[in-house]
């Protein structure tokens, strides 16, 4: 059975919302210097491609610490792992923010990243305390937090450098993490893992676990390729909407990002379903929504919309594209979180860890890749690199999913 999580006397019990609130300013972190790259790089004197290991080494950052540094959940106090990487959080941002040197300035966007990884703390925690009835509801809602961070990084970034410079992001974001972090340091209650290990074989056992869960396997790889298929549209419909026919500035393009977030309320649908047994329906319904937005996206841009559609319809087209495909890529990882959290109750954090980290992986190749095909085959080359991803995550649920629903079947019988 999963080990209960009492809070001590002196702390209340946080609210899901306070959870859903602080992955969703944390993650911020992770995404606010990609539409600033332009600004800082000249500010600090960097080269082009010395800039763009801004964005790099903030990314890899994070990846490090989804395999290095969230696996010690399941080795030490987790209330004290967290406040101690949110508050190494707010010195990396602080760091940035006030930061004129190249050298310490990229030192500093590794380390943001690095320290991010405190979301990935959070989400087993709240996974921990909330009873499996309720488990995917709750993570559907963290996740719906999270997914709107991501969304309006961009847009809010720009926005606030435009007015205030570039520096006040990142000084306006350490303030905001560290308000959190005196709101969870009153809040969070304490939980010891269960067991003694040593660091090494923690981390050694991350290969163990993904050989021994099928459930594991199955929703990492599926969602690994739906985020590739999400980050290799959103990666490169900034260039299409720039030019005609939508031709649209800096401003436009945020709210076509803004007006997309909609799809995040996808993530507490997906967690209901998962908790009343309709997981296997859900996913079916969540991987449609991809490829029907990815599909929608290539006939907006097509040489038919072009002839027989406005500019304004085209735009509207593309529009619910975005919506379709953030509401299923947020549906497969909100259900993908509440599976691989009813696992193994004490290995949660490495689970956790292993889970985001590979699916994380996904989107990185699908960004880079992503590049290769607008430069080759424009707009249609991203949405079919898309749909390949896409298509390949059905497949393999298709193939895969039912021997893993018996699988976490058997672990929910064993856990009650």
């Amino acid at each position: 059975m999963s080990p209960s999580i009492a809070p001590p006397p002196t702390h209340a019990a946080p609210s899901v919302s306070l959870f859903a609130l602080a992955t969703a300013v944390i993650v911020l972190s992770l995404y606010l210097a990609q539409p600033l790259v332009g600004i800082i790089g000249p500010s600090l004197s960097l080269s082009p491609a010395a800039a763009g290991l801004i964005t790099t080494l903030t990314l890899a950052g994070y990846a490090l610490g989804l395999f290095l540094l969230v696996p010690l959940c399941d080795l030490v106090e987790n209330r004290a792992l967290v406040l101690i990487t949110l508050a190494v959080h707010v010195a990396a941002l602080t760091v940035a923010a006030c930061v004129t040197t190249p050298a310490v300035f990229l030192v500093a966007s590794l380390l943001v990243g690095l320290s991010a990884c405190a979301i990935q703390m959070l989400i087993p925690m709240a996974a921990a305390m909330t009873i499996e009835a309720r488990r995917g509801e709750v993570i559907g809602n963290i996740m719906s937090g999270l997914l709107l961070g991501v969304m309006l990084s961009r847009p809010l970034a720009s926005l606030v450098a435009g007015r205030f410079g570039w520096h006040a992001v990142y000084g306006l974001l350490a303030i905001a993490v560290a308000v959190l972090l005196l709101a969870l340091m009153r809040t969070l209650p304490k939980h010891r893992p269960v067991g003694s290990r040593t660091y090494v074989s923690l981390v050694a056992s991350l290969w163990t676990l993904w050989r021994e869960e099928p459930v594991l396997r199955t929703r990492a790889i599926t969602a690994a390729f739906c985020f590739a298929a999400f980050n290799a549209f959103w990666s490169t419909v900034a260039l299409a909407l720039a030019r005609a026919p939508f031709s649209l500035g800096g401003t436009g393009i945020a709210l076509f990002t803004l007006a997309s977030i909609s799809g995040a309320i996808s993530a507490p649908v997906a967690g209901r379903l998962g908790d009343r047994g309709k997981t296997r329906l859900a996913t079916q319904m969540a991987h449609a929504c991809v490829i029907a937005g990815l599909a929608l996206a290539w006939l907006a841009d097509s040489p038919w919309a072009i002839n027989h559609l406005s500019p304004m319809l085209a735009l509207a087209l593309l529009c619910l594209a975005a919506i379709l495909l953030d509401a299923g890529t947020i549906a497969d990882q909100a259900l993908g979180r509440r599976a691989v959290n009813l696992l193994r109750p004490e290995a949660r954090g490495r689970i956790n860890g292993l889970y985001t980290g590979l699916f994380f992986l996904g989107g990185a190749v699908g960004s880079a890749l992503a590049g290769a095909a607008w430069v080759s085959m424009d707009w249609s080359g991203v949405c079919l690199l898309a749909l390949v991803f896409a298509v390949a995550a059905g497949v393999l649920d298709a193939q895969r999913a039912p021997h893993a629903a018996k699988a976490l079947a058997r672990v929910c019988r064993a856990d009650t």
